[in-house]
């Protein structure tokens, strides 16, 4: 079956624990910053894990934006392309539980990674039970978010409807 040529830029993460929840804030701030781009999807992944698996083999290109543990100092903007992310976590606490690496190492094996992956990520400062962003968090989502629009042109995506 032949990929389709999807462009998405999805954010990840639960709202309900704050920083968790950088990406799906940054993907909604991002759209609204520069609206309507002509075959680019604005996606709102949650916490969908395995449920987004098909959406990503459909992608041509897939721009992740997540909070990303690289135990940087809290605010740190985290960049990795393709062959930088690694597919699969550590040791989970629940044989139920399926991290966003896993679905991207499952995309892989069926040979449907998308073959324009990047994630923009930032080093979380606050996980625990509440609403919005850290301040540390907060402050780095504009230049997050700058560095999106730098990816998105380089694919040549930065064209209006």
């Amino acid at each position: 079956m032949e990929q389709q040529e999807r462009k998405v830029v999805l954010g990840l993460g639960n709202i309900l624990n704050r920083d968790e929840g950088m990406g799906v804030h940054a993907v909604k701030a991002l759209e609204a910053q520069i609206g309507d781009l002509a075959g680019v999807e604005w996606v709102d992944g949650g916490v969908l894990g395995m449920n987004l698996l098909m959406l990503i083999e459909e992608c041509s290109h897939l721009l992740v934006l997540d909070a990303a543990d690289a135990r940087q100092p809290p605010g740190t903007l985290i960049q990795l392309r393709r062959e930088q992310i690694p597919l699969y976590a550590g040791i989970k606490m629940s044989q139920h539980q399926v991290t966003f690496q896993e679905v991207l190492g499952l995309a892989n094996i069926r040979g449907k990674l998308p073959p324009h992956l990047h994630l923009i990520g930032i080093q979380p400062a606050d996980l625990s039970i509440g609403l919005g962003l850290s301040p540390e968090v907060a402050a780095i989502l504009p230049e997050m978010n700058e560095q999106a629009l730098m990816i998105l042109n380089q694919w040549g995506l930065l064209t209006h409807k």
